[in-house]
């Protein structure tokens, strides 16, 4: 179900696996992406706290954490994890209702929502459950970051100009904003759009550049050289600087009870995200991508997270493509970013307080820009319109509910439209293709050869509960209309066979046999459709010796035979 490698050895590295060949020779371009990924990290990590309503330290030790949970038990050498943006609106929306943001309460039930993250994902890398990263299609997938982005925006727009943060759904908070534009602050609007620009630019021109940090820089210089502090510009204020003590919040049974649903939400968008960042960025040609164990290594990295007071962490696309393009060899370098984010954390508190909020909420603008995905959302259109209604619906059910619902209800979306594709299958002909062996799906722009008395058909999908009744009729449509002597039903697409459709296949061959119609069936390659064919005592009324390796194979044994006098495949 998914990519687990076997290699050499490998059982002897329970942990720090990304290390596993690592040299000290590789220790200078590992530090070089390290700092790099710092620099991009700090301003980031900082932002995404802000915005699921937690302080700027929150975040970095949702960082610190998620790099050494990984690095410990993940197997991806590039992959970082922390703070992320796509999770955050997701939680703290669901959190909202449970306790008022910036409240201990509020953290508390972060925190424990981390450690129920932790927990799922570390029991779906240990049961190898990485199929459930695939819950999401391409159309839905892009939806959801759409809409994800339009409540960041939604969500940060205040900051930046300098607004009060109105309530309710996010399209009426979309309503009150617009009709609020001319109240302005100059000031703000100056620092988060020119935080954006900054941004926008240094990404334009190399995304090694962190545009974040110098922006942060020049924002926070600004405020200081013009007294903006002073003058009703919002800054951080000081942080504490201290490392808190790992505990286990201190919250009741019910509250643990209510967390379960968003937690698993949660883990399914992690576990998805996850996935496709380690297919993306593999440690190496020889490394295909250990999906489970990755699972396991942000799982871990949430525990820590929720022991050490802060949120659920998720891996970050943009940030191992940092590590990658950097140089990056290993998760050294993750670690020594961490590093570097702790000492900021335990010396560098001051440097940090006077950080405009809306420089903060500028670089979440560039986030959300960033992860609408234009070019494919205009590429689905071109190529299918119903999979872009789609996008937009997925994308709608996200910003007008809440968004923990339309989370779940753009999984319920994909799971329906996978089920809609599988229902939609048809039994479909074959023809000869002309002077070969070859027997090749009927189409009406290649010429084919047919054989009046033999009708080979196939079904390109499972076999299964949802297409079985299809199955059954385009069969006995097929029997009634053509009346042929021999059926040959070319298996190659029948990857799997469940009850309900055996039983059909079971009743469509018993038919073939009262009606004195040979059914054989031609490349059955599947092992698990073998298997089903055993499993469900198939081969009681289909007689082994009409499974063949080929079309061609069975032709050559069936034609000119009663169904008694088959012989031997």
């Amino acid at each position: 179900m998914t990519e687990q490698p076997r290699h050499d050895g490998e059982h002897h590295w329970p942990m720090l696996r990304s290390l596993q060949s690592w040299r000290i020779s590789a220790l200078p371009s590992d530090l070089a992406a390290g700092l790099t990924l710092a620099a991009i990290a700090i301003p980031e990590q900082m932002a995404t706290a802000k915005l699921g309503g937690f302080t700027p330290e929150t975040g970095f030790f949702a960082f610190i954490a998620g790099s050494l949970g990984f690095a410990l038990f993940g197997a991806n050498r590039f992959l970082s994890c922390g703070a992320d943006s796509t999770i955050t609106p997701i939680f703290a929306g669901g959190l909202a209702l449970l306790a008022a943001s910036g409240t201990p309460e509020y953290g508390g039930l972060a925190a424990a929502l981390a450690l129920l993250v932790g927990v799922m994902l570390v029991l779906a890398g240990g049961f190898r459950l990485g199929g459930i990263a695939n819950l999401l299609s391409v159309p839905v997938t892009v939806g959801f970051l759409a809409g994800i982005a339009v409540h960041i925006i939604v969500s940060q727009l205040p900051g930046v100009l300098g607004l009060p943060s109105p309530s309710g759904p996010t399209l009426v908070r979309i309503a009150t904003l617009a009709e609020e534009l001319g109240k302005a602050n100059p000031s703000t609007v100056l620092i988060g759009f020119g935080v954006l620009a900054t941004v926008m630019l240094c990404e334009r021109i190399s995304a090694r550049i962190p545009g974040a940090l110098i922006a942060l820089t020049a924002s926070t210089s600004f405020v200081i050289a013009a007294g903006l502090d002073a003058r009703g510009v919002p800054v951080i204020g000081p942080l504490s600087g201290k490392i808190p003590m790992p505990s286990v919040p201190l919250i009741g049974p019910e509250q643990w009870a209510k967390l379960v649903p968003l937690a698993f939400l949660i883990a399914v968008v992690v576990m998805m995200q996850t996935a496709a960042t380690t297919r993306s960025f593999p440690s190496g040609p020889d490394h295909p991508a250990e999906v489970d164990r990755d699972f396991l290594g942000a799982g871990v990295g949430s525990l820590l997270a929720g022991l050490f007071g802060a949120f659920p962490v998720n891996a970050s696309p943009p940030r191992t493509g940092i590590v990658v393009e950097t140089g990056g060899r290993s998760q050294v370098a993750g670690l020594l970013a961490a590093a570097i984010v702790l000492l900021l954390v335990l010396f560098g508190a001051r440097l940090l307080a006077h950080v405009p909020e809306a420089a903060l909420a500028g670089i979440l603008l560039f986030v959300a820009l960033r992860i609408i995905r234009v070019t494919q959302i205009a590429s689905v259109y071109r190529a299918s319109k119903g999979e872009f209604l789609l996008i937009i619906a997925t994308a709608f059910a996200i910003i007008a509910l809440p968004i923990e619902q339309g989370v779940a209800l753009g999984i319920s979306l994909s799971l329906l439209h996978g089920i809609w594709s599988t229902t939609r299958a048809h039994l479909i002909s074959f023809e000869r293709v002309p002077e070969t062996t070859i027997w090749w799906p009927a189409h009406p722009q290649i010429k084919g050869e047919e054989l009046s008395d033999v009708a080979v058909v196939g079904f390109q999908a499972p076999l299964s509960f949802l297409n079985a009744a299809t199955f059954r009729a385009d069969l006995q449509h097929l029997l009634q209309s053509r009346k042929p002597r021999i059926v040959v039903f070319e298996a190659s697409a029948i990857v799997e066979i469940d009850f309900t459709a055996a039983q059909a296949l079971r009743e469509v061959i018993r038919m073939c046999n009262e009606s004195s119609i040979v059914f054989a069936v031609a490349r059955l390659e599947s092992l698990r459709a073998q298997a089903a064919f055993e499993r469900f005592g198939l081969y009681d009324v289909l007689p082994r010796d009409r499974v063949f390796h080929s079309v061609d194979h069975a032709l050559q044994k069936l034609q000119g035979h009663e169904p008694s006098g088959i012989g031997s495949a």
